[in-house]
């Protein structure tokens, strides 16, 4: 075989080698990457996000901002930035007997609430997992009341439920076991009218919270319970030692929400309450939010309605914070 035979011979067997491999990428590109996107991207990019980030900022960032100097102003019947008072709106709204016992009342709106709301979405919960079949009609038919309007259904509870008519839902149900009708919501001794504000409460939210507590439900591996059944664990046992303890994340996150809404309630207790053009001032009960929303909207003061929603923002932000603090919520490993 001659040498240029040879040549021809092993080019083609390199060829043939490679004849399966990719091709090499042009020069460069190992370099270059992601391509990059041009003048287009980025003007479709800032035409697509500027309404959101335009509209974000001032119907929020900037607001909080305004507020804020509102506070620390002399802002009756304006908005307007004026005479400067510093920190006397929030030093005379402390000193302020009703809204010390707004605080007071929504304490004790959120003792009762949040564990009441607790177990029984944890109780549905627990129940809903357990439906072989059907399971999806039961989570979807408990669900459906956290779709509806606060608005909406405290005008339904004032209107229909607890009415305080002989004919009202609540008075009829009474009266099938012998009880008289009852005004609800204007019965101040003994104070009747927080049936209407937890039922109303329970109603909105158990649903919400039962779906947290299946997704955490679902998470928990089924082979721990088979281990646990081959050692002899059953019912309770299964429940303490299984399912509450790997419940505990959930349990923390679900409780920090509660608290979170139990503060902030407003809805309820300002439309079962609202009579009309009067407003809430005769209202038996009021929480911290109803009582900034009379001074800000009704006294015009909205300089101390300003001061009193930072107070607001930083309690809940230091119940927070304590109970994060307490149940190791957001730690590394937990």
């Amino acid at each position: 075989m001659t040498p240029t035979t040879d040549l021809a011979v092993r080019r083609g067997r390199d060829s043939a080698r490679g004849a399966g491999r990719p091709a090499a990428p042009p020069r460069g590109a190992a370099r270059t990457g992601r391509a990059r996107p041009g003048r287009s991207g980025w003007a479709a990019f800032v035409l697509l996000t500027a309404p959101m980030l335009i509209g974000l900022g001032v119907f929020k960032y900037v607001a909080i901002g305004w507020s804020f100097l509102l506070s620390l102003s002399d802002a009756r019947g304006t908005i307007a930035l004026g005479h400067w008072v510093g920190l006397d709106n929030y030093s005379r709204l402390l000193a302020d007997q009703a809204f010390r016992d707004s605080l007071l009342q929504i304490l004790l709106f959120t003792a009762v609430i949040v564990p009441l709301t607790f177990a029984a979405s944890l109780g549905l919960a627990l129940l809903v997992h357990r439906i072989r079949r059907g399971r999806a009609l039961f989570r979807t038919t408990f669900l459906l009341p956290a779709a509806v309007s606060y608005v909406a259904a405290s005008l339904l509870w004032k209107m229909s439920l607890f009415n305080g008519l002989p004919a009202g839902i609540a008075n009829t149900l009474g009266g099938l076991f012998g009880a008289e009708p009852v005004p609800w919501l204007q019965t101040t001794s003994p104070p009747l009218y927080w049936v209407a504000l937890v039922t109303l409460r329970l109603w909105l939210q158990v649903g919400f919270y039962m779906v947290l507590f299946l997704a955490g439900l679902q998470a928990i591996p089924k082979e721990l319970y088979e281990a646990a059944a081959l050692d002899g664990a059953t019912g309770r046992r299964l429940l303490t030692r299984i399912t509450l303890p790997m419940l505990r994340n959930t349990s923390v996150a679900v409780l920090m929400l509660l608290f979170i809404a139990a503060f902030q309630a407003f809805d309820e207790f300002y439309n079962l309450f609202n009579s009309g053009l009067s407003g809430t001032g005769t209202a038996p009960v009021q929480t911290p939010l109803v009582h900034l929303y009379n001074t800000a909207m009704g006294s015009q003061n909205y300089g101390m309605g300003s001061a009193g929603a930072f107070v607001l923002t930083a309690l809940i932000v230091g119940v927070t914070l304590l109970q994060g603090r307490f149940t190791g919520f957001g730690r590394s490993g937990e």
